[in-house]
């Protein structure tokens, strides 16, 4: 296990020390400059010989590898040769991303890393994070020493059984964990060496991976019941113990575990939900920001969601909390949203509906009348006969927007707001070129997967990407840059209001703004977040000015430091991080 601490130096140079040496040194990904070792460092680091001669900068290095990269021919093959190059240098691979960050983050995550994680196995090159297979469930704290790096500030965890809209992957759910946490560094300057990505590998009941003679997994069905929740409890009790200031974030857990895990756990220690959280706090602010450009109000909307998992109800119950907050009764803040499972609209008059799902079920005398389908109320009938001004997608399923139902909305609406959010982009409910066209081009689109903008009648629509990089990384920058003991809903909805705020200033970006700013938007969210937390007690941080330094100290900027040994100089403290 590595000590990775960065010194600031009066110089104003980054400062780290290292025992490595040679050939090991090179094979650390977070110390190996490659080429760009200085004269000096080759000879005290003894890596003379190790290097070919000439000593290049890092801007030379950027040349080089983004001409590589421009000759692979696909995203799939762009992807691989990004992922190596962070086994090989992260630093470089963090300022190659940053330098072309619009073009590179599809590849790195969604929509490419949903075919990373179906072919894991196949691609597989390096070991990067933990493995925690079911069998080794009396191990786990021994599994946690063996992380690479003692101080670690977030773990992203999955058990890969629903991996964006593809389903069960196993242990090729590591895609995720793996992705998020690359973002928290790009997005947020999370520095890389205080990230740890696992999966919980409690076995697959996707029958091609258990086919597949290369799959890298535990060959096992799923297990499930109270053995997988005892699981699910040693893995906590270990990262408490083990870890007790670390902030944890589920990922990509089936519908039912995803919204109980989180709230078994979120009084335990400093955790959220992504898909729950994350989801309802991005589009809470794009719907903030449509309504901004169709000057409706939110307790004017009528909602109509497509999903009744884990990320939809936690898009609904934020939105509705707000109406709750602004003085709405609970039961006419519920009313303004009706929710669809794979079936059908949900009522009190359906069996099998799930705790988490009774805030939003509609009554039963409500719809009688109403056309059914095999006893089910489908999409096109709902939005007859609401009549909703928004229409979010989180299905997992293409297609299923279909232009006689979008017509029908663009009836009794002029300007609709339809978020297609399921992905990868081959799951998304509509595109935005037939939305638009379906529509007149009156619709307020933004999307689960990146797409280009649309070209109608002379007019270009921009397509914001529903992205939750814009939300995520800055709560997990607040949250860590202050210490908060826990993750609050409050701090979420702090987050979906700062970064409608943002999209109100960038000209051009009529839903989100754009994804070049960033860090600029993780810096800003972090201090929302940081501000609730003050509010609620939940630091120690006293005061703005504070709040802001700490920020500026937690976020790390992908640069080559100094690297010495450590008989010559012993790193003091946690230092600054740039």
């Amino acid at each position: 296990m590595l000590d990775f601490t960065l010194r600031k130096e009066d110089s104003g140079e980054s400062t780290v020390a290292t025992d490595l040496a040679g050939s090991f040194l090179l094979d650390t990904p977070i110390f190996n400059k490659g080429t760009a070792f200085t004269t000096a460092e080759r000879t005290e680091l003894g890596l003379n010989g190790l290097l070919p001669p000439y000593a290049t900068d890092i801007h030379e290095q950027l040349e080089r590898t983004y001409h590589e990269f421009s000759f692979k021919p696909t995203d799939m093959e762009k992807h691989i040769y990004l992922r190596a190059l962070q086994d090989r240098n992260e630093v470089l691979f963090y300022r190659l991303l940053l330098s072309h960050l619009e073009e590179m983050m599809p590849l790195v995550y969604t929509p490419v890393v949903g075919w990373a994680c179906r072919h894991f196995s196949h691609i597989y090159r390096r070991p990067r994070g933990l493995f925690i297979s079911y069998p080794q469930k009396d191990e786990i704290e021994l599994i946690l020493e063996n992380r690479a790096f003692k101080h670690v500030d977030v773990i992203v965890v999955t058990d890969g059984e629903r991996i964006l809209g593809l389903g069960d992957q196993g242990v090729g759910g590591m895609g995720i964990p793996v992705g998020k946490l690359s973002l928290y560094s790009l997005c947020a300057g999370i520095h890389p060496a205080r990230t740890l990505p696992i999966v919980l590998d409690t076995g697959t009941d996707n029958e091609e991976r258990l086919a597949d003679p290369h799959y890298l997994g535990w060959r096992h069905g799923r297990v499930r019941g109270q053995a997988y929740l005892d699981f699910i409890d040693r893995f906590v009790e270990a990262v408490k113990k083990k870890l007790p200031d670390v902030l944890l974030q589920w990922e990509d857990f089936s519908r039912d575990n995803a919204s109980l895990l989180l709230g078994k756990y979120r009084d335990e220690l400093c955790t959220f939900n992504d898909d729950i959280q994350g989801t309802a706090s991005v589009t809470t602010a794009a719907l903030l920001s449509a309504m901004r450009i169709t000057r409706k109000r939110t307790e004017e909307q009528k909602v109509v969601l497509l999903g009744a998992g884990s990320a939809a109800v936690g898009i609904a119950n934020q939105l509705a909390d707000s109406l709750v907050d602004q003085g709405m009764s609970e039961e006419d803040a519920a009313a303004k949203f009706w929710i669809l499972n794979s079936k059908g609209l949900i009522h009190d008059g359906l069996s099998g509906i799930l705790p988490f799902q009774t805030r939003f079920a509609r009554k039963k005398a409500e719809v009688e009348g109403w056309a059914a389908q095999e006893g089910y109320i489908k999409l096109d009938e709902v939005v007859k006969r609401v009549h909703p001004s928004v229409l979010i997608g989180v299905s997992g399923k293409a297609g299923m927007f279909r232009e006689a139902i979008v017509k029908e909305m663009a009836k009794g609406c002029d300007r609709p707001i339809i978020l297609p959010l399921s992905n990868p982009t081959s799951q998304a409910e509509a595109t935005p070129a037939d939305i638009q066209l379906w529509t007149d081009g009156k619709a307020i689109v933004a999307t689960g997967s990146p797409f280009a903008p649309v070209e109608y009648k002379g007019v270009r629509h921009m397509v914001s990407q529903c992205n939750n990089s814009y939300v995520f990384p800055g709560v997990g920058l607040g949250v860590i840059a202050t210490k908060a003991k826990r993750v609050t809903r409050q701090m979420f909805r702090a987050a979906s209001k700062e970064l409608a705020h943002i999209a109100e200033e960038a000209p051009g970006a009529p839903v989100l703004p754009p994804m070049g700013q960033i860090r600029k938007v993780s810096r800003r969210i972090a201090h929302a977040v940081g501000e609730m937390a003050m509010e609620q007690g939940l630091t120690k941080v006293a005061s703005i000015s504070e709040l802001s330094e700490r920020i500026d100290d937690t976020m790390w900027l992908p640069d080559y430091p100094q690297i010495v040994r450590h008989d010559v100089r012993e790193p003091v403290g946690a230092g600054r991080r740039r």
